[in-house]
């Protein structure tokens, strides 16, 4: 049988080294065995070394004033995360698998002095056998890790960009430098006897007859074993009720489809069919299932249910199982009204009906993302939910985003458009072409679709953020699928996930940007910008009566958060002048400083922070008001807009975020929700 441990639940530690000391045993000057640098400390696991050294009071409060700059040695030290395993979770003659979701970013791990193997890529999961180093009783586990990437930020070559961490925590404009190291995600020992279930990946979708299920999975199995495969619908609160659709014996013949597509008569009870190992490993396909359909925010409900996949033996006990949660939804794609011929299209339907794609980019909520729980995803998910958001996208220069995120998403009726880890970086956009670095794209993408493709809100799969090269006329447009990485990511969706969505990149189409002088040419399909007024609204609101994009994956305004917010985070650093030259203003990017257009409104720059806040926030409120309005009266010939971005996850003194770094919304995102939760014409 197969068991999981949870080493969360366990107590760690974690320790701080000079880089490869801690690999001595002895030193050879003193032949003593050498000390750490920082001596062990408690260690939330998942969570970041950083926030361990500041539970530790090692560390400032980087959200402070420019105590970020005080964090950055963290980076340049070997840190080792360690614990004992339990006794009682050890059985003999079982393989014991350590299972790391997410380790940031690269290191080795040691079980009792022996080095069981390395890991490198923050957005992979990495397994190792332990089997081989395990002593009956005191086994004692390290996790070691090693220096990061020296540089991955915003600005460089994407060309260059061959290792395979989040770039964002490098700086970005809106985050300083705060590069994260630790266990970011879950990690078990798994102890299986041999009888198991490996990957398994599960696809879902509505037609004409009811729901249908695809499933294809890995099986270790013992003569006579079988896999049992139950789905029962999922309750508001959570909780599953008793198997209403279970797989064992002959299949029955398809239920009759009433006019409105639902099944009647006795077919639209439990279902029976033979499933076998062999079976599920070439893949199943099973139809005409009784379920109601998901709906995305503000269209409908969002019913879920519970599927169980089992592997049991002759006497029916069960040795295996995999749980997911799922729904069932069709998503079309077609040309919006009006469009080019050619143009991709861009006008979504969810089950038979349009809908307009409204929300915006979703960076990490906290730099030292390893540290968010649950409830952390939750009030911001439930936020972007109540304003009338109905999609929101993981942008590339981030991750892929815990469980809990999908999951609420699922719950809450949120559209996911989940990008690959590429993005621009200013010096050049377009992607490596070695095969080393397409051959590690391939199986990171092939992880993100394993991991999160059976969810009822994931939209569609993009290869990357803004990655951009310049065509024979010299100018610089979007990638396509010319370029080998972006193909081979494009053949693994259309293994793996064939049906769902892939964009190379986005932008996509003729143009990277809308400039008005190509207005009505048919120019602008997906398009990104402008991120800044550059009047006091009069030209901003033209442009945008007079746009003609087909979609908007980004596109925002500055303003600040509360000026109570900027008083508490400023530390000692003075709040005026609002100025390029000040440390408080330039923590994340002068880009959002609009200290000139006040002062080209009102004769003079603000005298107090609160008289600046209240311009800033009243102007960008009535910019994005602007921008979307105009996007959604379009509908159906504009699909959407995602605004660049949702929220902070740095404590910004300005940025384009319509949520601050407490999840409080500011009047821009009062004033969308107006536009929001109002129909599309």
């Amino acid at each position: 049988m197969k068991s999981c441990h949870d080493l969360s639940a366990l107590p760690w530690t974690v320790s701080g080294w000079t880089p490869e000391l801690w690999r001595l045993v002895r030193t050879m000057e003193i032949g003593v065995t050498p000390d750490a640098e920082v001596a062990p400390i408690p260690a939330p696991v998942p969570g970041s070394v950083q926030q361990a050294l500041r539970d530790a009071g090692l560390l400032p409060d980087w959200n402070v004033g420019l105590d970020a700059r005080l964090c950055e040695w963290v980076e340049n030290r070997h840190w080792i995360y360690e614990t004992d395993l339990p006794d009682d979770w050890l059985q003999p003659g079982c393989t014991h698998r350590l299972v790391c979701l997410g380790l940031d970013y690269c290191g080795s791990v040691w079980l009792n002095g022996h080095e069981v193997g390395g890991f490198v890529g923050t957005h992979r999961p990495h397994a190792f056998d332990l089997t081989e180093h395990l002593a009956e009783s005191g086994n004692r586990l390290r996790i070691a890790f090693d220096l990061p990437p020296r540089w991955l930020g915003q600005f460089g070559w994407t060309s260059r960009v061959k290792e395979w961490k989040a770039r964002f925590n490098y700086t970005w404009d809106w985050i300083p430098r705060l590069v994260q190291v630790g266990i970011w995600d879950a990690i078990a020992l798994e102890v299986s006897d041999g009888r198991e279930l490996g990957a398994l990946s599960v696809r879902t979708g509505v037609d004409a007859g009811g729901g249908w299920l695809a499933i294809r999975g890995e099986v270790a199995a013992g003569e006579g074993d079988r896999v049992a495969i139950r789905m029962t619908s999922v309750g508001s609160d959570g909780a599953a009720g008793e198997p209403g659709l279970v797989w064992a014996g002959r299949p029955r013949p398809a239920p009759t489809a009433s006019a409105g597509g639902r099944p009647t008569g006795e077919g639209a009870g439990p279902t029976a069919v033979s499933v076998g190992p062999a079976e599920l490993a070439s893949g199943l396909r099973l139809n005409h299932l009784p379920v109601d359909r998901w709906w995305p925010n503000l269209e409908g409900e969002q019913p879920l249910y519970r599927l169980t996949v089992s592997l049991t033996d002759s006497l029916g006990t069960e040795h295996d199982r995999i749980d997911r949660r799922v729904g069932f939804r069709a998503i079309d794609w077609s040309t919006t009204e009006g469009a080019p011929e050619g143009a991709d299209p861009w006008l979504c339907s969810v089950n038979g009906r349009p809908v307009f794609l409204q929300g915006a980019n979703f960076p990490p909520i906290l730099p030292n993302f390893a540290d968010c729980t649950r409830e952390h995803y939750r009030t911001r998910i439930e936020t972007y939910r109540d304003l009338g958001a109905n999609c929101l996208r993981v942008n590339g220069c981030g991750f892929l985003e815990r469980d809990w995120f999908y999951d609420l998403c699922d719950e809450l009726g949120i559209l996911v458009w989940q990008d690959a880890p590429l993005s621009s970086s200013g010096i050049d956009n377009y992607p490596p072409e070695d095969p080393q670095c397409i051959a590690d794209q391939a199986a990171i993408f092939e992880q993100y679709i394993a991991r999160r493709g059976h969810h009822a809100c994931l939209l569609l799969w993009c290869g990357g953020n803004e990655l951009l090269r310049v065509d024979e006329t010299g100018r610089t447009v979007p990638c396509d699928l010319s370029h080998p990485l972006l193909k081979r990511q494009s053949e693994v969706v259309a293994e793996h996930d064939p049906g769902r969505r892939f964009l190379p990149t986005t932008p996509q189409g003729p143009r990277t940007w809308a400039s008005k002088e190509e207005f009505g040419q048919g120019l602008h399909w997906d398009v990104h910008g402008p991120w800044k007024p550059w009047d006091d609204l009069t030209e901003w609101a033209a442009f945008f009566a007079a746009d003609d994009a087909l979609f908007r994956a980004e596109t925002g305004s500055p303003g600040t958060c509360s000026a109570e917010l900027i008083r508490r985070y400023a530390g000692d650093l003075p709040v005026l002048p609002v100025s390029p030259e000040s440390d408080l203003w330039r923590r994340g990017s002068t880009w959002w400083i609009e200290a000139a257009q006040f002062e080209a409104e009102h004769g003079t720059p603000p005298e107090t922070l609160e008289a600046y806040v209240a311009w800033s926030q009243a102007r960008q409120a009535r910019a994005l008001s602007l921008v979307v309005g105009a996007c959604k009266d379009r509908f159906p010939r504009c699909g959407g807009i995602l605004l660049w971005c949702g929220h902070d996850c740095f404590p910004c003194a300005a940025n384009t975020s319509i949520l601050d770094f407490e999840g409080n919304p500011k009047p821009a995102a009062l004033a969308l929700r107006e536009i929001w939760r109002r129909a599309a014409r």
